[in-house]
């Protein structure tokens, strides 16, 4: 069929905003470029005029001035035409560009709506709150557990208002805190025992000078 009747050719694809602002772009250097050009011209006849006497070629010169001069202001109104589609298109382009976000904004709302309530689905409060009423059960008995690992012994009997009195003994003279210290390097002193010199004699006695003879066992 296709090579009795042939192909339908692809239809080309439609303009876009894009498409339309970048034609108007290419559209508006063009004509800077050409009233740039009129400018130099018309730069170049005054120029020439203010040279020349007046008399028909300077008549013909200014002629040719206006006329450029003409294709100038038409050339502007283009130019101004263009920059008002332009903006126009821009506006559209802005305005389907955020309504393009705001349609993905929503549909990913969406998904993490569906998501969360799939989530929640899978988490049971109850049982959470259970959890944690376990949790404070079992932190209260370690709590427990620690305050008896910690329990002093032999301590019942002390009187609390000798501790205090002796306490308060100690902030008014500082110096029993200095007597107990020297009490207990006196008791230091006297347990250590001085070296004796018996040692020494037995020593220099059983050792004999140079050139003696050991002494005979008797």
């Amino acid at each position: 069929m296709d090579r009795l009747f042939g192909k339908s050719k692809p239809a080309p694809p439609k303009p876009t905003l894009g498409d339309a602002t970048k034609s108007m772009e290419t559209r508006g250097e063009s004509i800077d470029s050409k009233i740039q050009k009129l400018d130099k011209e018309l730069a170049r006849y005054t120029d020439q005029m203010k040279k020349m006497k007046p008399g028909p070629a300077k008549q013909s010169v200014q002629k040719r001035a206006l006329q450029l001069l003409k294709q100038k202001k038409l050339y502007e109104n283009q130019k101004e035409k263009n920059m008002a589609q332009q903006f126009n298109i821009e506006q559209i382009q802005f305005a389907q560009e955020g309504l393009k976000d705001t349609a993905d904004t929503v549909a990913a709302m969406k998904t993490a709506n569906k998501e969360l309530k799939k989530q929640f689905k899978a988490v049971d409060i109850g049982a959470v709150e259970d959890l944690q009423d376990d949790m404070a059960d079992l932190l209260e008995q370690a709590e427990e557990v620690q305050s008896a690992l910690g329990r002093s012994y032999g301590i019942d009997d002390v009187d609390e208002a000798d501790l205090e009195a002796e306490l308060a003994a100690m902030e008014e003279d500082p110096s029993m805190f200095f007597a107990e210290q020297e009490a207990d390097a006196g008791e230091a002193d006297y347990l250590s025992l001085p070296s004796s010199g018996a040692g020494e004699v037995a020593e220099s006695s059983a050792t004999p000078a140079a050139g003696e003879a050991l002494p005979a066992a008797s």
